[in-house]
Formats: C-alpha cells, structure tokens, sequence
C-alpha cells in the first residue's frame, strides 16, 4: 500500500504496525464485499475476446488475468476500535508476446469485449515498441492448456463471512486479557484477504481460482515506571492461507515449550496471556554476554532466516541481476550451481520449495503464468541443486518446463518470479525440542521473530528475535535480553547440526514480501522444525551512552 494510502484508509498511529502492500480498490461496504463477481461463463466470454484481439495484432503468444481483489482490515487499540477497512479492486491485464518481446496493459473495471479487445491491441502495441530496443527474444517454455479447470483454497470458514462484531469481540478480548496480565498498551489487527482470479491463455488454459489468506497480530508492551524502560513481544501468530477457522484450535494441535503453540489452529487470547508475562519477565531479564552459542531456533523464528537466505537468493532472476537496484542480487551464482557440489548447508539442510503445501499462503493450483505448481528441492543434503524460476527463464538452467513461480499482487501487475514456499524439510530421526537442548553446553533457545539486517548479495546478516532463553549445561536457566546473531548464509547453514522431526513442524511465513519495481507484494510460508546450529556469533544489542 502506498504511503498516502495508508494514511486515507488507516489513519491508524500504532507505530507497531504495517498494514500490508495489497492491491487497493476503491472502499465498500463489508456486505458488498460478500457480492459475487463475474460469473466464469462471462469471464471466459471476455477473455476470449482479449486473446482473439491478441494473435489478430500478431501476438504469438497471449496471457489474460481477470482479478477481483478483497481485503479488510480490523484494527484495535487497548479498549478501542480504531479502524475498520474493507476495500475491493476489480480489472483485468493482459500480457503477450509480438515481435519476440514482452508487452502489457491493463484496464480497470472492464466488462465488455470492446474495453478487452483494446487492453489487448494496447499490450502488442507496446510489444512491439518494446522490441525495438530487445538484445533477444523471448524464449518461453512450452505448457499445456489445461481447459477448463479451478481451484480453491481449502477453507472450512470464509473469513470475509464471519460478523465484523465477532472480529471486534475476539481482538477486545485480547486486549483485554494482555491488560490483565501485566501489559501497559497492546495493539491488535485482523487481516484478511481473498483473490478471485480467472487466467486464460492462447495455451488453452480457463482457470479460475479462489485464494483466501488470514493473518491475526497484536503487540504487546510493558513498562518499568520506575527506570521509565519498556520491552515489547509481538504475537508467535503465522499468517496463513486458510479461513476463519485458523482460529479455532484443537489442544491436539498444541506443541509444548517455554511458550505454547500450535501446528495447525492458533489461540490468540492464550498467546495474548503469554505475551504480557513474558513481556514483564523480558523488564528484568539480564544482559546477553556476547560471545559464541549454540542456537536453537524455533520456526516461529527461523522461518525469516530461510526467507531471507535462501528464499530470496535463490530467486533465478536476483541470481541473474535483475534485481540489483532493489535488494541486491545473489551470492549463489550460477557456476555455484553448475559445479554441483557447492556446500550451501550441513548434511542435515534439506530446503524445498512448495507451491502446494496446504495451508500455505504460497498454496495455488496454478501460478499466474498458467503452469500447474509443484515442489522441487533446492538445497539436497547441504549441497545446492536448483533455484526458483519462471517460463521465460527455466531455459537458462536447461529445462524445459516452468517450476510455476509466476505472480502478480493485482490485475494491473505485471507478473513475474515471485518466492514459493521455501521450508527446511524436518528430520528424519526422531528428535523432540527437549531432545535437541539436552547436550546443549552453552546456548540460546530464540522464539519469534524480530529485526533483521542482510547484505545485497544476500551473505552476510543479523537477526534478532521475540524471545531468548539462556541454556547452560543441558537445561534452559533463564530469560536473556539484547540478543542477535551474526552469521554469513553458508557458514550459518552449514553449522545446521540438528533438525526436529516432522512433529515439531510449523508455518511461519511474510503476509506482505516487496520485490520489483515498481514494487509488488506478495504472501508466502516458510515451514520447519525447530533447528541446532552450533558455534554462532551473539552480539549484545543494548545501546550503549
């Protein structure tokens, strides 16, 4: 969301808070986002009329995205609603190749062949300009048309259904139950988000697809009236592809530790309750001494580190420098890859890449170039095998069909090489948290997410985090404070010693990840394990006067 945008819709102050980079619309009403759009018959009819206007212009190739996007926020404060949002975007871009280049238009609200039709002599229009100035030609990996064909996230509760008061009640209650057990101010928001998109292709591809993303947060604050200090701790909440019912929680789903969590449902008023506590306990905490530790690290917390070393530089076209004027481009180059026995990790890191898992907020049927996803390995047994690629770009690693990582935040977006689900894969031995802390000399147990900081070749970083529990001798003896590690991507992966089993497995995941310019966002998972990496660098990051 731009900022001014921000500032007409929310109005908000938190300061704690971003509200997602979303395609916006125009505001309505939470009855009308309930609405049906346009019936699939109607979508077909005008994506028809966008393709024929395509090849008769000369495309030879021709892509039509018909979206209708909503999204409503639900913002509270302590006692007090602040805000409630609901917006709805509705158009419609066409992309093609003439000439051998890239061209692309968009239009908004269309809903006859004529506006289509124009969209579409706009996009090979455009092509061929572009063509003039191209160093070569488009070079696409082949796909089958697929026909008629849908797919819809596997909701059990339609979020967008659910009373705005029984939203407001659940984000109150929190509040409140965080004031009661010790905060001073708490925030909370409820995001929610549904993409109907229709995509057709000259490849003879209909596919339309209902995508639903959920994503409850609050933060927590508690100060000290005397020293005048304050710490914060912020929901261990995931966003998630699913509905309303990622708030109903079965205690069979809980995993048991320092803090509670769970492997499918989320209990937001317990980890209200949680965050207060720990919040005060974190007033009192002592110091981190910096120094080397063994790290354990939760997937509440982990799931960052992946996105942002091994996600983002293992996107093909970061690798290949599309990307350098805006977060840098990639230490793991192509010679890396073509030697086939680079070390990016220990034997034990097994990283994947997954646009089905379910739940996921990465989880489609089909990426917004009409290839039917998939999961594929990107590190195997420590060593790097693959990267993240679209169809115009699968031909540079040698292969012949697309791996379906194709995006597009709004029908005005062009699409291009958006992240899949980047996960550690859990491992194989059975191995629980208390397992993996048991012969843990010196260390840190870390829960949460926090600040991150990483370099543009995505090498050297920084992370901090939530939660931080000293470990001496075997056992977890205490709460620390200003903890961050530091650590280059191969060196950190490769001192992976342990992986827990697929019991302790869990979804963290970015709701709003930017990328391109301009810029476009996108929501995606990252899933592990809680994880041992022995021998890294803790810094101490309290300010020092």
């Amino acid at each position: 969301m731009k900022r001014r945008d921000f500032i007409q819709l929310a109005g908000l102050g938190t300061g704690a808070f971003m509200l997602p980079g979303l395609a916006m619309g125009r505001t309505v009403s939470p009855e009308a986002l309930m609405e049906p759009g346009l019936d699939v018959s109607v979508k077909k009819r005008l994506a028809d009329a966008a393709l024929n206007a395509a090849k008769s212009q000369g495309a030879t190739y021709a892509d039509v995205r018909i979206g209708r996007y909503l999204n409503q926020f639900v913002v509270t404060r302590e006692d007090k609603v602040q805000n409630i949002v609901n917006t709805e975007s509705y158009g419609v871009g066409v992309r093609v190749i003439a000439n051998g280049c890239w061209g692309f238009a968009a239009v908004a609200d269309a809903k006859n062949e004529a506006q289509m039709a124009k969209a579409a002599a706009d996009a090979v229009a455009i092509a061929k300009a572009n063509s003039k100035l191209m160093k070569e030609p488009v070079q696409l990996a082949p796909q089958k048309g697929f026909g008629e064909v849908s797919w819809k996230a596997p909701i059990k509760i339609n979020a967008f259904e659910v009373p705005i008061k029984e939203k407001v009640d659940l984000l109150l209650s929190v509040n409140a139950a965080a004031m009661q057990n010790g905060a001073n101010f708490v925030n909370s928001i409820m995001f929610q988000v549904n993409e109907q998109k229709y995509f057709a292709s000259t490849d003879g591809s209909y596919i339309d697809q209902d995508i639903h993303r959920i994503f409850p947060q609050f933060n927590v604050t508690a100060i000290d009236p005397k020293s005048g200090t304050f710490k914060t701790r912020n929901a261990l909440s995931s966003p998630m592809g699913m509905g309303y019912d990622y708030l109903q929680t079965n205690p069979a789903d809980k995993v048991t530790g320092i803090t509670t969590r769970y492997n499918k449902g989320y209990d937001m008023l317990e980890d209200a309750i949680s965050a207060a506590k720990q919040a005060k306990e974190k007033l009192t905490a002592k110091s981190v001494e910096a120094g080397k530790y063994d790290l354990i690290l939760d997937p509440s917390h982990l799931w960052l580190t992946i996105h942002e070393s091994v996600g983002h530089p293992l996107e093909l076209d970061r690798v290949l420098g599309y990307e350098a004027n805006y977060a840098g481009t990639s230490f793991a180059t192509l010679d890396k890859w073509q030697s086939k026995n680079f070390q990016y990790g220990s034997k034990e890191v097994n990283l994947i890449a997954d646009k089905q898992q379910v739940g996921s907020l990465g989880a489609v049927g089909w990426d917004d170039e009409g290839v039917n996803t998939k999961k594929w390995d990107l590190v195997k047994d420590g060593v790097l095998v693959n990267y993240q690629a679209t169809r115009d770009q699968v031909h540079i690693l040698g292969e012949k069909e697309s791996q379906g990582c194709c995006y597009a935040d709004s029908w005005s977006s062009v699409q291009f090489q958006r992240m899949p689900n980047v996960s550690l894969a859990a491992g194989k031995t059975p191995l629980s948290v208390d397992d993996m802390i048991k012969d843990v000399k010196k260390g840190i147990y870390i829960i949460g997410d926090g600040s991150f900081s990483i370099d543009q070749q995505r090498y050297n970083f920084q992370f901090g985090g939530q939660l931080f529990y000293e470990i001496k001798d075997g056992k977890i003896v205490g709460m620390l404070n200003d903890v961050a590690y530091q650590s280059n991507t191969q060196e950190f992966w490769n001192s992976c010693s342990k992986v827990c089993d697929e019991r302790d497995y869990r979804l963290g995941g970015s709701f709003s990840d930017g990328k391109g310019q301009p810029s476009q966002s996108s929501a995606v998972s990252h899933g592990s394990s809680t994880a041992r990496f022995d021998g890294v660098n803790v810094i101490n990051t309290a300010r020092k006067i």
